[in-house]
């Protein structure tokens, strides 16, 4: 699978299907097969791009700062490197933060925006429960377990007991493409200085945001004052689903999705 050379970093990329360009960004830690189950509905419609951001999957890693304006222009790299002048994006959680900066300092390349599992970011967010940040920020010293905690929080316990297949996939994926702590640390510290509330209103892409009423991760509180800032904007909640609400329910979310892109009417 193909790398582009971008901002000093080498970063990967998984391309399916052809038409407009959709580009993936996951969140803190993860790569695209965050987005597995997306991948294969969207590519029948559109041209699928998605991302590993730098410092995790198969991209480079350095141990320098990173920034969510960084990642954001990787992402305007990674179109330039491809000939893409506009695409639609799609962020999930620290993959929203991106898509959110990416809206505001390269708004005339976007044409579409789906903020999954996200907020603005700062100090006026409703944060994550205690037990959720400690599953993010204490790490146990061996990473199979850390990413076994991890799942743990980001789905709901219903889905989590439905299906182990789920968990035991994502572990296998991840522990055959480690993330190295470092890269982990420089992408937490990015994700903790993000603040976009004073500016979210001046996105003017037409932007969906998608939750799971049961994050436990950013909580969906945080979905609907983002729907309150962004003018508008599109807000659906997905019942009984967590943080990763698009891989527990994605026979829900991908036809909003692909509907939503196509500037259809949203089922």
């Amino acid at each position: 699978m193909p790398t582009v050379r971008v901002n000093e970093a080498n970063l990967f990329y998984v391309e399916h299907g052809t038409g407009e360009a959709v580009i993936l960004l996951p969140g803190l830690g993860g790569d695209h097969f965050l987005w597995h189950r997306q991948i294969p509905a969207l590519a029948s419609h559109f041209r699928v791009l998605a991302l590993d951001n730098r410092g995790a999957g198969q991209s480079d890693a350095p141990d320098v700062p990173y920034s969510i304006e960084q990642m954001a222009d990787d992402v305007a790299g990674l179109l330039d490197a491809l000939g893409i002048a506009r695409a639609h994006l799609i962020g999930a959680s620290m993959g929203g933060f991106i898509v959110q900066m990416f809206a505001l300092r390269h708004p005339h390349r976007l044409h579409r925006l789906i903020l999954c599992c996200t907020s603005f970011g700062g100090p006026n967010v409703v944060p994550m429960p205690s037990e959720s940040l400690a599953v993010f920020t204490q790490r146990t010293g061996d990473p199979e377990t850390d990413l076994r905690r991890v799942w743990a929080v980001s789905v709901t316990e219903r889905f989590l007991r439905e299906h182990p297949e789920a968990l035991e996939e994502y572990v296998a994926w991840r522990v055959a493409h480690p993330q190295p702590l470092h890269a982990y640390q420089r992408q937490l510290a990015a994700a903790m200085a993000f603040n976009l509330e004073a500016r979210v209103h001046e996105i003017r892409a037409p932007t969906l945001i998608a939750h799971g009423v049961e994050d436990r991760v950013v909580p969906v509180e945080n979905a609907r004052r983002l729907h309150a800032r962004i003018p508008h904007s599109r807000l659906v909640l997905f019942p009984e689903a967590g943080h990763l609400f698009f891989i527990e329910q994605a026979e829900a979310f991908n036809p909003v999705a692909i509907a939503f892109l196509k500037g259809e009417e949203v089922p």
